[in-house]
C-alpha cells in the first residue's frame, strides 16, 4: 500500500473505499460494473479482468480502466500493491482473461517502476474517478508521476501466446 492516506476517501468515494480497500458497497458496485463491462455495455476502455484467486483458484472479476500508451494496453492498480487483482495476477504468473463481450486469454506483464510514470499519466486521462486515488493531479508534470510510480503497479496486457 502507498505510504499516504488514500485521497479518494475525502469525497463521495469514501463510501466505496476505506484504508485502500473497497467497502461492502464498493465491492457490490464493482461487481455490477464488472458485469456490465464484461457484456460490452460500457465504454471501450472499461474492461472486466478475470483472474484466478490466489486461494480459491476461482476466477474473480474486477472492472478496470485499460489505458493505451505507445500502442500497448495497460492496467493500473489505483489502490496500489494491496489490490486483490494485483496479488492474484502475480500468483497466477500473469495468466488472466479480459472479458468485453467475449472472453479472451491474456498474459499480464508487470512494468518496472522506472517505466510506469508515463503510463500512469496516460491512465489518469481516462480513469476519471480512479485517478482520485493518486496523490498527484491528473495533469501534473511527468516528474510528479515518477515520484509515486513505485506505489502503483502497472501491467501490460498481452494476448496469450504472443511471443
Amino acid at each position: 500500500m502507498p505510504q499516504h492516506q488514500d485521497p479518494a476517501e475525502r469525497g463521495a468515494l469514501r463510501f466505496y473505499y476505506r484504508g485502500w480497500r473497497p467497502t461492502l458497497l464498493g465491492r457490490f458496485t464493482t461487481r455490477a460494473w464488472a458485469w456490465a463491462a464484461g457484456l460490452g455495455l460500457l465504454p471501450d476502455y472499461l474492461v472486466t479482468l478475470l483472474v484466478p484467486g490466489r486461494q480459491t483458484h476461482r476466477l474473480q472479476a474486477h472492472i478496470l480502466a485499460a489505458t493505451t500508451y505507445q500502442g500497448q494496453r495497460y492496467l493500473v492498480s489505483m489502490l496500489g500493491e494491496g489490490s486483490n487483482w494485483v496479488q492474484d495476477a502475480r500468483a497466477a504468473g500473469g495468466a488472466a482473461f479480459i472479458r468485453r463481450g467475449r472472453r479472451r486469454a491474456v498474459v499480464l506483464s508487470e512494468i518496472r517502476p522506472d517505466q510506469r510514470a508515463p503510463i500512469l499519466k496516460a491512465w489518469c486521462q481516462i480513469a476519471t474517478s480512479g485517478r482520485r486515488h493518486l496523490p498527484v493531479a491528473h495533469d501534473a508534470p511527468l516528474p510528479a508521476f515518477e515520484s509515486i510510480a513505485a506505489d502503483y503497479p502497472v501491467f501490460r496486457i498481452d494476448p496469450k501466446g504472443a511471443g
